[in-house]
């Protein structure tokens, strides 16, 4: 049966249906809608798709409002019953060492789990630390240790937000349409450059204290909207861009609620 699933961020709803509920599934359907249009997500997207869920698994972030109205979409749509993550002392081959794991965002934790099932199918035999970092409206950089133990991680402001802060709080600046350079020489590359090398210096410290920590090299796994911005060159790290890393996690959790 198909199952969809569905992540419910900051600023965009991202949805994908696949031909079952484990990972590694055949992607048959996807797509985004901004928070804004919410409401004509089943009339846009949903209502002609050839293939109908049959169950359903997402997580969360926005609000309350958000949620019910997707929720009510999916019951009246396809009479599906929405079930919603949240994160857990343990779950998908990982242990979760937050102070208070229920806390610990539901986006998060499902990327996370995610990272880890591509290093256990990249590296079953003896599966190295990982780093999740996920590039969206903010920049999360998660630590998950070769047994399968979440460590901890980063929250830091994404390259709008940071950027938006800036021309909102410094006379001048303007929302940067520049390019990243070694040693920039007007305004518009120096907050461009500003802002990568900020997010870059936080994933390359995180790697350096995971190999410290761990004694072996992390592999370093890369998601999310603004991905894109983080190129090669910028972070000095090989690092795997896994395109739907949520998704890979979510469909991860609901295999194991099959079982």
């Amino acid at each position: 049966m198909s199952f969809l699933v569905i992540d419910i961020g900051n600023t965009r709803l991202k949805w994908g249906l696949y031909a079952t509920p484990a990972p590694g599934s055949e992607l048959l359907a996807h797509g985004a809608v901004v928070l804004e249009d919410i409401d004509y997500l089943w009339d846009l997207y949903w209502k002609n798709l050839m293939h109908k869920p049959r169950a359903m698994l997402g997580c969360v972030v926005a609000g309350e409002a958000i949620k019910r109205r997707v929720e009510e979409q999916l019951v009246e749509g396809w009479g599906v019953q929405p079930r919603w993550v949240s994160s857990s002392q343990q779950a998908g081959g990982v242990i979760n060492s937050y102070e208070h794991p229920q806390r610990l965002g539901s986006d998060r934790w499902a990327a996370i789990i995610g990272a880890r099932q591509h290093a256990l199918h990249m590296h079953p035999v003896d599966t190295p630390p990982v780093l999740a970092v996920m590039v969206g409206t903010a920049v999360t950089v998660d630590a998950v240790d070769a047994s399968g133990r979440f460590l901890g991680g980063l929250i830091l402001p994404g390259f709008g937000l940071m950027y938006r802060a800036l021309e909102s709080g410094t006379a001048g600046l303007k929302v940067p349409t520049g390019e990243v350079q070694d040693f920039p020489t007007n305004t518009s590359d120096a907050l461009m450059s500003g802002g990568t090398d900020a997010i870059a210096g936080a994933i390359e410290r995180s790697l350096r204290r995971l190999r410290a920590h761990t004694g072996r090299d992390p592999l370093l796994i890369m998601s999310g909207g603004a991905v894109s911005r983080l190129s090669q060159d910028v972070i000095e790290w090989p690092a795997l861009v896994v395109e739907n890393l949520i998704f890979e996690g979510l469909l991860t959790l609901a295999s194991a609620l099959k079982e």
